[in-house]
């Protein structure tokens, strides 16, 4: 398996982002190792993300690609939701656990649905006003939508995934051709629908020059890890990231996350309980594995002060992590941490000591943080319009490779 990337240099763009390229000429002037390429003819993508964190944001981030390589690196940005939005997706995922695929599906998922499209669609469109790049240049927009559950499949049933996102709808507002529904292929071959955002994470590794010692570990309101050889690529759901401390700290009415994780770093972790907690049997299970939100919730720092329950919380995310590195065939000596947990450094401190690693930022890396997802996705959708692989045994436990998600033409 390979991961082809190539980059060229644009006037305002980082030339590299970390990202191999095929060398043409030098770049003058320029301190590191980037070389000036030749000008491609990918199309443009813009990727959308909003992850089960629920911060109120919308990643935007636009790349140019056909699916195997990159061209170019283009704008991103951190679009926040209309005041309205987020509480409506807050209920919709609290009726989403209280139904449980069981049943017609709650009413607010229509008006929650129609909501976040509208809302995501307004803002590519501000986007790319701002940036002046017209409609017309951007082949497809890939639209992750919002997971509202899901439920890994078992030895007697296929797993299931529900995202909110009306990708018709979205087509028609912005007039860009649109790749959403991105899970259900997988699940209904008998995948874990998740993660998917491994073969971008191995290209992103590849660039850097990076063998089996490092790995990439995004932390979402759930975190996964990729790690590759080169030939072999796996990817799963090590354990919660920042969904349980950030429960704690809404539910203690102390605002919507540990912000610098100064509560964590007030608090003391109850050693004793985590490691009965580390004893559940999800963290040694073997992978192919995903997870939902809600599978590890606040309730485990239960009884626990406001400060000791998100030290204990933080702290589980990160042994739970360790506990994940040991099933890869090659332990990483090296973790490049992606999503808004690399923000709080408690947790990436934790991380570094209890699952005994150098825990690096994307930015140390060489990569734009706030912007990996996002361009994850703008990636998947030109694969999915290329029918390139999406979805790996190794990754999502399909029984083989495939492509996913669904086209909405504009």
């Amino acid at each position: 398996m390979s991961f082809p990337v190539t980059v060229e240099r644009r006037e305002g763009f980082h030339a590299c982002h970390g990202f191999v390229v095929q060398v043409a000429k030098p770049i003058r002037g320029t301190t590191h190792s980037c070389r000036e390429i030749r000008v491609m003819t990918k199309p443009w993508a813009i990727g959308l993300m909003t992850g089960t964190v629920l911060d109120g944001n919308v990643d935007i981030a636009m790349i140019r690609t056909d699916g195997s390589e990159i061209a170019e690196f283009g704008p991103w940005t951190l679009a926040p939701y209309p005041d309205n939005v987020p509480p409506v997706l807050e209920e919709a995922l609290k009726q989403a656990r209280a139904w449980n695929f069981d049943g017609p599906e709650p009413a607010i998922f229509a008006e929650a649905e129609a909501l976040l499209t509208r809302a995501q669609s307004e803002a590519v469109i501000t986007f790319l006003e701002k940036n002046g790049i017209p409609a017309s240049d951007v082949a497809a927009i890939g639209f992750h939508g919002q997971t509202v559950l899901h439920q890994a499949p078992t030895s007697k049933a296929k797993g299931k995934t529900r995202q909110l996102g009306d990708g018709s709808l979205m087509a028609r507002i912005t007039g860009i051709d649109t790749v959403f529904d991105f899970r259900t292929a997988d699940i209904e071959a008998g995948g874990q629908g998740a993660p998917l955002s491994a073969i971008y994470h191995a290209g992103m590794l590849k660039s850097i020059g990076a063998g089996p010692e490092s790995a990439i570990l995004n932390l979402g309101g759930v975190a996964n890890v990729s790690w590759t050889d080169g030939n072999t690529l796996i990817a799963f759901d090590t354990g919660p990231a920042n969904a349980p401390v950030n429960d704690w700290i809404k539910a203690h009415d102390k605002g919507g996350f540990d912000r610098d994780g100064e509560f964590a770093a007030s608090g003391n972790v109850d050693e004793k309980r985590l490691e009965k907690l580390l004893e559940h049997p999800y963290l040694t299970a073997p992978c192919p594995k995903s997870l939902d939100r809600f599978d590890f919730g606040m309730s485990m720092a239960e009884g626990l002060s406001l400060e000791d329950g998100a030290a204990t919380l933080t702290a589980f995310t990160a042994a739970a992590v360790g506990k994940a590195l040991d099933i890869l065939p090659v332990r990483p000596e090296r973790l490049i941490v992606c999503g808004g947990g690399r923000k709080n450094p408690v947790m990436v401190e934790e991380i570094s000591k209890r699952a005994r690693v150098i825990a690096d930022t994307a930015e140390k890396a060489g990569f734009r943080g706030d912007a990996v997802e996002a361009e994850c996705f703008a990636y998947l959708a030109m694969r999915r319009l290329n029918d390139l692989p999406i979805s790996f045994p190794t990754t999502t436990g399909v029984p083989k490779q495939m492509t996913g998600g669904r086209i909405a033409r504009a």
